[in-house]
């Protein structure tokens, strides 16, 4: 019963917050130089034309007035029309969302799957061979740009190997999506029972899912391998290595218990970078998300789209705490709600 009041708490605090990112979003659209109004009309549309579509679209109002249009506009479900595209923007974001998840799904995936065992390694194993290798791993990781994996990627077997497909988006020129249930093409695939379309899919998913799981990859295990070691000094290992419990249960259920907790909330703030931070790598793969479109919407001042976008990518990091927060007291029970 705690539980279910805690979630209600939290998801009622999401009405505020979503209101004060907003307000921030409209505020930072607003100073940003450039009219999105001219851009839209065209060089060539006069000056009545021009005050027409500024007036349609609420700039030519105070911007505390604009703001809450919006506000009311939002309790009806309506994110407005996007300048860029002409399109709703709730159905810009829904069509491209399903592209972002999947591919940082299947990132966040791998990356904690190599992470957390070579940060577990790295701390029982500290100062060691292989602790240096995972060290260097997880440096290169951080400090090599996302980008230039992606490209070394694509060099390599794209290019010289011809092993997988190019930078031509979700599915190969001329192949057509699966029916949409999911968004994601490979389940959508697999429940269509068309393997070929499947196959498709995830060979057009493994280079974009390995140049993200390899920047994810580094801090998590960087995250692992210090509250592991925190937990291997700490005294209550100390005692359970002075009885004789084996190596494997101290390292596994006592010391891994208590240094993955921040390492989930690490875990919760990559994924909800990447769902709209994966600009660079949806450009390199020519893959229609989130990110590509916010991309856009940047550098065509689109309002109405850098406002959904920020609204939804506010959303999905509360919900996702909201999640880790949820795991966390039912891992440690010293965690009160």
């Amino acid at each position: 019963m705690r539980l279910l009041r805690y979630i209600i708490r939290r998801l009622i605090l999401l009405v505020p917050v979503l209101i004060g990112a907003l307000f921030v979003a409209f505020l930072l659209t607003r100073i940003v130089p450039g009219d999105p109004i001219e851009r839209v009309a065209g060089p060539y549309a006069s000056d009545e034309e021009v005050e027409r579509l500024r007036q349609k679209a609420n700039l030519d109002k105070p911007f505390y007035h604009q703001f809450v249009i919006y506000l009311g506009d939002l309790a009806r479900g309506d994110m407005g029309d996007s300048f860029y595209t002409g399109q709703p923007v709730k159905r810009d974001l829904s069509s491209r969302f399903g592209a972002s998840l999947e591919l940082v799904l299947y990132s966040m995936v791998l990356a904690i799957l190599l992470a957390i065992p070579l940060g577990m390694l790295s701390a029982v194993l500290r100062g060691s061979i292989p602790d240096h290798i995972s060290r260097v791993i997880s440096v290169l990781g951080v400090s090599v740009p996302v980008f230039w994996i992606g490209l070394v990627l694509l060099t390599i077997f794209y290019n010289k190997l011809k092993w997988l497909p190019g930078p031509t988006g979700r599915l190969p020129i001329g192949m057509d999506a699966p029916d949409n249930v999911t968004g994601l093409y490979t389940i959508d695939a697999l429940l269509d029972g068309n393997f070929s379309l499947w196959w498709a899919a995830t060979k057009a998913l493994i280079l974009p899912v390995v140049t993200i799981g390899i920047t994810a990859m580094a801090p998590i295990a960087r995250m692992t391998r210090s509250t592991m070691i925190d937990a291997l000094d700490s005294d209550y290992v100390r005692t359970s290595r002075s009885l004789g419990i084996p190596k494997r249960v101290i390292v596994l259920h006592h010391a891994f218990k208590n240094a993955i907790l921040p390492v989930l909330t690490l875990i919760a703030a990559v994924f909800g970078f990447l769902v709209g931070g994966e600009v660079l790598v949806e450009i390199i793969f020519s893959w229609n998300g989130l990110g590509l479109y916010s991309y856009n919407a940047i550098l065509n001042s689109d309002f109405p789209a850098v406002q959904g976008f920020i609204l939804l990518v506010t959303a999905i990091y509360i919900l996702i705490y909201l999640a880790v927060d949820v795991i966390t007291a039912l891992i440690d029970p010293r965690v009160e709600f």
